[in-house]
């Protein structure tokens, strides 16, 4: 067996899945065997799935690697990223300020990338998978995060007034100081955000008051 196909089986697929197939595939898995999502008194199963986040890691990273070259095509993006500002480096992990107004971004992988202050405002962001992402002082009013993955992401200082965040998952998350004026969480009385490890001091919430 080649390495490709043990990285297609890690991640449940056949070998020649597309590149959407495979992203699709590891943001299920991920999602489902996050250490944040197994109960802290079961070190064992704690260990177990902090093992298989990095095999399915890089699986993502090695067949994403390989069907770029394999297809010459660059994942596509909203827009082409701005040039990098003077104090950055030349990184196209790096968005400073960049400007995603009403961009569709539905299903995009996002994870790890620095988004300081850039502005979402209106975008449409359900279903990406943002993990580890800086979203640090963005502005994300009225964004659609309706399911996004936002697992261990910085939002700290972060403007979500009026977003839709039901079924996002913000485990492990920095809303510190966030704006969530508006921003929507439940469904009925049930809430269905999942603020798991989720840091919250300072964040103004939906109602308007402010998180001890």
């Amino acid at each position: 067996m080649s390495a490709n196909e043990q990285y297609y089986r890690v991640l449940g697929l056949e070998p020649g899945a597309t590149l959407e197939e495979v992203n699709q595939a590891y943001k299920d898995l991920a999602f489902i065997w996050h250490p944040d999502r197994i109960p802290n008194d079961n070190p064992r199963l704690q260990q177990k799935a902090n093992e298989f986040l990095k095999e399915i890691n890089t699986a993502r990273d090695r067949l994403r690697s390989y069907l770029q070259q394999k297809t010459k095509v660059t994942p596509p993006t909203a827009s082409p990223p701005p040039p990098p500002r003077p104090h950055s480096h030349s990184s196209d992990t790096r968005y400073w300020g960049a400007d995603f107004k009403r961009a569709n971004l539905k299903e995009k992988d996002l994870s790890g990338r620095d988004f300081r202050n850039a502005n979402f405002t209106g975008a449409n962001l359900s279903d990406a998978f943002m993990h580890k992402v800086n979203l640090s002082g963005a502005i994300l009013f009225q964004a659609n995060l309706f399911r996004a993955n936002l697992l261990q992401a910085n939002l700290s200082h972060a403007n979500l007034r009026e977003a839709n965040l039901v079924g996002a998952d913000l485990s492990g998350s920095d809303l510190s100081g966030a704006d969530l004026r508006g921003a929507r969480m439940k469904v009925g009385d049930r809430i269905l955000v999942k603020l798991t490890g989720a840091r919250l001091t300072g964040a103004i919430m939906p109602d308007g008051t402010v998180h001890q």
